[in-house]
């Protein structure tokens, strides 16, 4: 399933007891419509607060509902924040997260000097006008392959933090900023703190030149503040044309 959501009121989208996550209702609504228990496997665990514009789900299921069916079923059992775009009959050896080769996503800075109380629950108000040649300037440094430690949390249990990143681009949109990293895969908090570290380069508080040795660092104290999460988005999901299935 591709799955979009507002992620606002969850706690991201991994189940957590006694929290409202995005998996966790899903899977309530899905084993309802099923009239069986359900497990989802998401191709990435976007943190609380996160929204996702195509997040992947793949799940098992011994029902026969036709998948046109079984998406209006589920869209109508489940909260408006929260929506089934497609539904695809996979492979039985497709695994949302384990075949997924690389991810897309965006965040948004507001520069305008007033934000539409209908954008404001999706990005990051910042004072003042960014240079968007410096960002760009600083993004370049974490592009390719890095062991990305810097930019992940100090209590970060992974040993593997090597990942890589595909070219970054800084788009100025006039009363916004987008940032827009491709890659194989990233750490908690990862993207969140690379656009808080890029956006003190734009405001002159880094110098973009000091970027590698951020990552040189190896340690989060070098590295930036971590946007607030509303300003970022799962966009996309990539997979391999061979795991790519007839949607319904």
């Amino acid at each position: 399933m591709v799955v979009a959501y507002v992620g606002t009121r969850y706690a991201g989208w991994q189940v957590q007891p006694g929290r409202p996550t995005i998996q966790g209702v899903l899977e309530d609504r899905l084993s309802r419509l099923l009239n069986e228990k359900v497990s989802l496997a998401g191709a990435g665990r976007t943190d609380s607060g996160v929204h996702a514009l195509g997040q992947v789900a793949s799940f098992s299921t011994e029902g026969r509902i036709p998948l046109p069916g079984l998406r209006r079923g589920l869209n109508a059992r489940l909260p408006e924040d929260i929506r089934v775009m497609q539904a695809t009959e996979a492979s039985p050896a497709f695994h949302a997260r384990s075949d997924a080769r690389g991810k897309d996503y965006r965040y948004r800075f507001a520069v305008g000097e007033v934000v539409s109380p209908f954008v404001a629950p999706f990005v990051w108000p910042v004072r003042g006008r960014p240079d968007v040649l410096a960002m760009r300037r600083a993004a370049r440094a974490f592009e390719g392959r890095h062991d990305f430690t810097s930019l992940a949390p100090a209590d970060c249990e992974l040993d593997d933090r090597v990942r890589t990143l595909g070219p970054i681009a800084v788009d100025d949109l006039g009363d916004e900023i987008v940032l827009r990293v491709r890659g194989d895969g990233f750490l908690r908090h990862m993207i969140r703190t690379l656009a808080g570290t890029l956006l003190e380069a734009g405001l002159h508080r880094r110098d973009p030149e000091s970027m590698p040795a951020v990552l040189e660092a190896r340690d989060r104290r070098a590295a930036g503040v971590r946007a607030p999460a509303k300003g970022l988005v799962l966009v996309r999901v990539q997979y391999d044309e061979e795991a790519a299935c007839a949607s319904s």
